[in-house]
């Protein structure tokens, strides 16, 4: 079993009247190497914040025979497009537990809307090409991305509050883990 490690510095900014801060996070395995497409969320620990509205749309492309991008972080509540961007036709599936959908045959310049509307990871599979694969990370959380091929995120204009981190990893073979 592989562990993951973050490594988390937080930079306050103190620069005038600003009481935003800044937070990399970097995801490394057990062995040191860095982790691409590692979900990190925030949570922040004073009750009755406010936060940034979440991004109410997000979008997974079929393009090239793949879904783009491999994860997708959103929130709940977050209305996810799949538009088909290839020259035939995709049929999108999911039979996890926090979304179960089909998106019936559809062809290029086409696009299908689905709500996510429970926390938890989602697959996506596409019943005519088999190698077709992508995760969506539906959050209960307000603030939160993915890491870059150099297995960082970087927040920025985070309230300067006590926040809880949580990290999930998502892979081809095992699915997800925190």
């Amino acid at each position: 079993m592989k562990r993951f490690f973050l490594i988390a510095a937080m930079v306050v900014f103190s620069g005038g009247m600003s009481n935003a801060a800044e937070l990399r996070v970097s995801v490394q395995a057990d062995g040191g190497e860095l982790v691409e497409n590692a979900v990190v969320s925030l949570k922040p620990m004073a009750p009755n914040l406010k936060m940034p509205q979440p991004q109410a749309e997000a979008i997974m492309t079929q393009e090239d025979t793949l879904f783009r991008p491999f994860v997708l972080p959103v929130t709940v509540g977050t209305v996810v497009t799949f538009p088909n961007q290839d020259e035939f036709r995709h049929q999108v599936y999911s039979f996890s537990k926090p979304k179960r959908f089909e998106l019936r045959l559809y062809g290029k310049d086409t696009t299908n809307s689905i709500e996510f509307d429970k926390p938890g990871v989602v697959a996506l599979g596409c019943n005519i090409h088999d190698n077709m694969l992508a995760y969506i990370y539906v959050s209960e959380h307000p603030v939160l991305a993915k890491t870059g091929a150099d297995g960082t995120v970087l927040f920025t204009d985070l309230p300067r509050v006590v926040m809880k981190c949580m990290c999930g990893i998502l892979t081809k073979r095992r699915g997800a883990t925190t």
